[in-house]
């Protein structure tokens, strides 16, 4: 009998880990249901990874799946004339469309990006420390990355107001009429594209709008691209500081340990990926038939990969279930496996690095509010808070440390 997921809310939303830990340790592979499409959920750490890089699983829709595009829960996987990029993709396509992005989306442009990600958390800090508290999402975590990820792909600074208005209806950060801003989104930006043809802009866009060759890309391809970068650039900086913060304020003692040795921030950041990371689930689709942890999956059914059960696998991590910074095992899945290894993880760990270093030099005794509730948003691809009200005591603007550096562990 499949297990309905849908009918598990709203608890699975606010901790799906301990359905996920049943599941996991009663087997590898279950029948679950959610929205009315049947599919198989892979539970276990090195199903989860083998899974990841198996070319039997396409990343292309079955006719099963119809029912979930357009559907909230799914956004970031199918958008309508949006859906051209290397997360829907297989090979030959998606090294085409991975070569032609990384040959732009490079270390270099992204580390150049560290000194205005620096200035808009400070100014963001600046707007709400000397009230003593804040929604630490709508004040801090969401407003920086949806600037930086504007500004890198060139969004003029006239439209930025709406554009934001749009991201946020469509990744659930917050309500409104979201066929509408899909629709607003959507033809935004093809229109900026066709700008960004002519306008010989340094910016995301505009390089790739005029690469030539096999990094040439179609109007479509360039715009779901941007859409890519929207979704998954915003809600993963949104949900890597969110979810980070909420599991430090959890466990005071890791807080308390992180306030006495920035040093070990770099760690703390794999930690929180691991631990909470902002990519729960993914979707892949049997090309073929094939065997996952002995259960035998027909040609064209629906495979969720838990990447949330994989990280919390006891066999895989020693006391998987505790926040530990400390933990010298950094090679999580957050960002994916095999050649759909993230390509924004560098600018999402920039983020997460001066978004927790700025908090931790600007706010003492960091707690969750008790007169507020969390929020969450529903979603079965991704795990993020929509609110997070916390106090604190404002402490002496003190420079960010700049010894401490990320290093990003190499792709598996």
């Amino acid at each position: 009998m499949a297990v309905n997921l849908d009918a598990l809310r709203p608890g699975f939303t606010d901790d799906p880990y301990s359905v996920l830990k049943s599941l996991r340790e009663s087997g590898p592979v279950h029948r679950v249901e959610t929205l009315g499409v049947p599919m198989w959920l892979v539970t276990r750490y090195p199903d989860v990874r083998a899974a990841l890089d198996n070319p039997l699983l396409s990343s292309h829709g079955s006719a099963l799946a119809e029912p979930l595009r357009g559907h909230p829960h799914f956004a970031s996987w199918w958008f309508g004339d949006l859906s051209d990029h290397m997360m829907n993709s297989d090979e030959p396509d998606h090294t085409r469309l991975r070569r032609a992005v990384s040959s732009e989306l490079t270390p270099r442009r992204i580390a150049a990006l560290r000194p205005r990600v620096e200035q808009l958390a400070a100014s963001l800090a600046d707007s709400f420390v000397e009230a003593g508290s804040c929604d630490l999402i709508a004040d801090f975590a969401a407003p920086l990355p949806i600037t930086v990820i504007m500004e890198l792909l060139g969004v003029p600074a006239v439209d930025q107001e709406n554009f934001r208005y749009w991201a946020d209806v469509v990744t659930g950060l917050a309500d409104g009429d979201a066929a509408s801003a899909r629709e607003e989104t959507s033809g935004y930006l093809h229109d900026l594209v066709t700008h960004k043809r002519t306008s010989g802009d340094d910016d995301l866009i505009g390089a790739l709008a005029r690469a030539t060759g096999d990094a040439a890309l179609s109007d479509r391809e360039l715009a779901s691209l941007s859409f890519l970068l929207l979704v998954a650039g915003y809600t993963t900086a949104v949900d890597l500081v969110g979810n980070g913060a909420l599991a430090l304020l959890r466990h005071p003692e890791q807080l308390e340990l992180l306030q006495r040795s920035s040093s070990l921030l770099p760690g703390a950041i794999e930690e929180f990926l691991r631990f909470d990371g902002p990519t729960s689930h993914l979707l892949r689709f049997a090309a073929q038939p094939l065997t996952i942890g002995g259960v035998q999956i027909p040609a064209g059914d629906v495979v969720l990969l838990s990447l949330a059960s994989a990280e919390h696998d006891g066999n895989r991590y020693p006391r998987a279930d505790q926040l530990n910074i400390e933990r010298a095992d950094r090679q999580h899945l957050a960002f994916g496996h095999g050649i759909h290894f993230c390509l924004g993880a560098p600018l999402a760990r920039l983020q997460g690095e001066v978004a927790f270093r700025t908090l931790l030099d600007r706010c003492a005794g960091l707690a969750l509010d008790p007169a507020q509730p969390l929020g969450w948003r529903v979603s079965l691809g991704s795990r993020g808070l929509r609110t997070l009200p916390v106090t604190f005591r404002t402490k002496p603007t003190m420079p960010l440390d700049e010894q401490a550096t990320i290093k990003v562990p190499k792709p598996m």
